[in-house]
C-alpha cells in the first residue's frame, strides 16, 4: 500500500473522496504476467479496459507494450484509438449489439467478435466475405457473485457450444472467415484449476475449425481482495497453459496466436479509494456507524455484489480495534462499504482509504443523489501526484 503521507497529501491538494492510482504497482502487475505467462507462449495480452477505462491508465499499459485492448462498447473504442491503439489492437466484443454499432466497428475495422447467431447472419447478409471472431459458450461458468459469471445455462453472453456447427453454416453460406474463437467464464477467478478447465472446453470445439488465427480464453484472473486470500499462481497458470496449448498446436498442425483479456489482474492493486469521516455515531445498542463522504455512488461493488475492501484508518492505524459500520453518504440503506468490520479507533476527521478499487471503482461510478463523481489521481513512478480525471 502506499503510505499514509502521500494519501495525506492527496487529501491536501484535492480533496476528499478520491481515486488514487499507483503508476508502478499497474507496471509491476502487467510486467508479472509477461514474465510468467506470456513467455511460455502466449501471444498476447490484451485489456478489459472496463475493469478502468481512464485515458492515462490506457496510456502506460501502451507505452509497456501491451498487445491491445478489449472493448464492450463503441465509446471505449473510440477511447483507445483516441490514445493511440491502432484498429488491429481492439477486439470489439459487444453484447446484444446494434446495427449501428456493427456498423462503427467494420467501418473502423475493427475485430468484431459475435455472440449470437442472429447477429452473426446479419453481419453475414450485410458484409459477406469478412474476417469475424465468435464467442463461444462452453457451459462453463466461475465467478465471485452469481453477476460475474459469464458462462453457463444462465449467461447471456455466447454461442451455445452445441450451435457451433450451425455458426459454421452460416459463416460458409455468407463467406465469413471465422478466425477467433473467444470465451470468458467469469471474473476474480483465484484458482488455476478453473481456468484450465475453461481452456480445454474451447480447444475441444476449436479443433472443428479449420483456419482459426486467434483463440482467446478470455479474462477473469482474480486479485486477493480479502487478508486471508492467496494470489493468483500466475506461474503455474503460465506452464499449464503451455502445455495444453501446445498439445492442441500439434493436433491443430497450424500455428494459433493465444490471448488473455485482464483486467481487474492489471488495475485493481493499483487503486484506493480516499475518504474522510464526517459522522460517528452509535445506537441504543452499541452498534457503531462511521459516516463517511463518499458513498456506492463512487464505489459499488461492496453494495452490489457484497464484495469485501480492506479498509485502514491511517489518521489512526495504531487505534485500540473496534467494529463499526463503514457507510456512505447516500439517501439508500444499503449504501455500506463495511458491515461490523474491525478498524482501528475512528474519529470524526479521520482518512480512510479503501484499498484495492483500481478495477470496477471509477467505471462504475455514478452521480446518484446527485452527488459528483471523485477526482482521480495517479501516484506517477517518480512519486509525483498528478490529476487525471476526464473531463466530465
Amino acid at each position: 500500500m502506499l503510505s499514509p503521507a502521500v494519501f495525506e497529501k492527496a487529501a491536501k491538494e484535492f480533496g476528499t473522496p478520491v481515486y488514487i492510482y499507483d503508476e508502478k504497482t499497474i507496471r509491476e502487475a502487467h510486467q508479472r504476467l509477461r514474465e510468467n505467462i506470456r513467455t511460455n507462449a502466449l501471444d498476447g495480452i490484451l485489456y478489459a479496459m472496463k475493469a478502468n477505462s481512464n485515458p492515462e491508465i490506457l496510456r502506460i499499459l501502451l507505452q509497456d507494450q501491451i498487445e491491445g485492448i478489449d472493448a464492450v462498447s463503441r465509446g471505449e473504442i473510440e477511447r483507445a484509438l483516441k490514445v493511440g491503439f491502432s484498429p488491429s489492437q481492439i477486439l470489439f466484443t459487444g453484447n446484444n449489439l446494434t446495427d449501428s454499432e456493427v456498423d462503427f466497428a467494420m467501418l473502423n475495422k475493427i475485430w468484431l467478435n459475435i455472440d449470437s447467431l442472429s447477429r452473426l447472419k446479419k453481419v453475414g447478409k450485410k458484409y459477406p466475405g469478412s474476417q469475424v471472431w465468435i464467442r463461444v459458450n462452453t457451459n462453463i461458468g466461475a465467478g465471485h457473485h452469481s453477476h460475474c459469471i459469464t458462462g453457463g445455462p444462465e449467461s447471456k453472453f455466447g454461442i451455445w457450444e452445441e450451435q457451433t456447427e450451425t455458426a459454421r453454416l452460416i459463416a460458409k453460406r455468407y463467406r465469413l472467415e471465422i478466425i477467433g474463437l473467444h470465451q470468458h467464464i467469469g471474473s476474480q477467478i483465484l484458482e488455476v484449476r478453473i481456468f484450465l478447465k475453461a481452456m480445454e472446453a474451447l480447444l475441444r470445439v476449436a479443433i472443428n475449425f479449420p483456419g482459426l488465427k486467434y483463440l482467446d480464453f478470455g479474462g477473469g484472473l482474480g486479485v486477493p481482495y480479502k487478508p486471508e486470500e492467496k494470489s493468483l499462481d500466475v506461474q503455474k497458470l503460465g506452464k499449464e497453459i503451455l502445455k495444453l496449448f501446445k498439445v492442441f498446436c500439434q493436433s491443430y498442425d497450424r500455428k494459433v496466436h493465444l490471448i488473455l483479456e485482464p483486467g481487474r489482474y492489471l488495475v485493481a492493486e493499483s487503486g484506493y479509494l480516499l475518504t474522510r469521516v464526517n459522522t460517528v455515531k452509535k445506537n441504543p445498542d452499541g452498534r457503531k456507524f462511521v459516516g463517511t463522504n463518499s458513498g456506492f455512488n463512487h464505489l459499488i461493488r461492496p453494495a452490489m455484489y457484497g464484495s469485501y475492501h480492506e479498509i485502514t484508518n491511517i489518521s489512526n492505524p495504531n487505534g485500540k480495534k473496534e467494529k463499526a459500520d463503514i457507510v456512505g453518504n447516500l439517501c439508500e440503506s444499503g449504501d455500506k462499504f463495511a458491515t461490523q468490520r474491525k478498524i482501528s479507533h475512528v474519529r470524526e476527521g479521520d482518512l480512510l482509504v479503501i484499498q484495492n478499487a483500481g478495477a470496477y471503482g471509477y467505471s462504475m461510478s455514478s452521480d446518484y443523489n446527485l452527488r459528483p463523481k471523485p477526482e482521480e489521481v495517479l501516484v506517477k513512478s517518480d512519486g509525483s501526484l498528478r490529476l487525471i480525471t476526464v473531463n466530465r
